[in-house]
């Protein structure tokens, strides 16, 4: 289960977030819609543990990790959550097989362990072919669909996407919130996705408004 409770923050005296509160159980899957500038990406960060919270609580299964230290917080990113940025951050250094493979590796997985549930999701996602290839060689939209079969790998608890289908045609946008809601729902996890996409929101159990005043159903 996440808690999200009177969560708030603010930048240069200016507040983003207003008090936001949550609670979503094991399966359920949500989007996240409102107005550019409502603070949806900073939601998405503090939650992710990516950025800390001026007030408010964060659990996740029970564990408050708001206040945990940044060793901790890694840690804790790195066996219980998958994440879909706008920003790809695919390593130039690795071939997409093995971005693909990599939070298996962090958690101690590798060789075939990690190759074969990788090439599974590269193939649910249309890449089965290019694991050989290097990120250079892709295009922004297949960049994308790794990052997104990166962030599920690992069958994390929580997944967080933000705009994961901005840069990919109207069929395979379709074709990856669809294994996104699939694999989420399948593994009793965590969803919640950012986006400006009615059709992308329309993929979720439920969509929440965030406002000034906080989420609304």
């Amino acid at each position: 289960m996440l808690d999200i409770e009177a969560l708030c923050r603010q930048f240069n005296g200016r507040r983003v977030l207003n008090a936001v509160s949550l609670r979503l159980q094991p399966g359920e899957y949500v989007a996240i819609v409102g107005e550019s500038g409502v603070g949806k990406s900073t939601l998405l960060n503090l939650i992710a543990g990516l950025d800390r919270p001026d007030s408010g609580r964060l659990a996740l299964d029970g564990r408050d990790y708001g206040g945990l230290d940044e060793d901790a917080l890694t840690l804790l990113r790195r066996e219980a959550m998958g994440f879909v940025f706008q920003a790809f951050h695919v390593l130039p250094h690795l071939n997409v097989l093995h971005n693909v493979a990599l939070p298996l590796w962090l958690q101690g997985i590798d060789g075939a362990a990690a190759d074969e549930p990788a090439q599974q999701l590269l193939a649910a996602v249309g890449l089965g072919e290019r694991g050989t290839s290097w990120p250079r060689e892709l295009s922004g939209g297949e960049l994308q669909r790794v990052a997104i079969a990166r962030a599920l790998v690992h069958r994390p608890r929580l997944v967080l996407a933000d705009e994961p289908t901005g840069n990919l045609d109207p069929a395979n946008a379709a074709r990856v919130l669809a294994l996104l809601g699939e694999r989420i729902r399948a593994a009793g996890a965590i969803g919640i996705l950012v986006t400006h996409s009615r059709e992308a929101a329309a993929t979720a159990d439920r969509i929440l408004r965030l406002t000034a005043d906080g989420l609304q159903s």
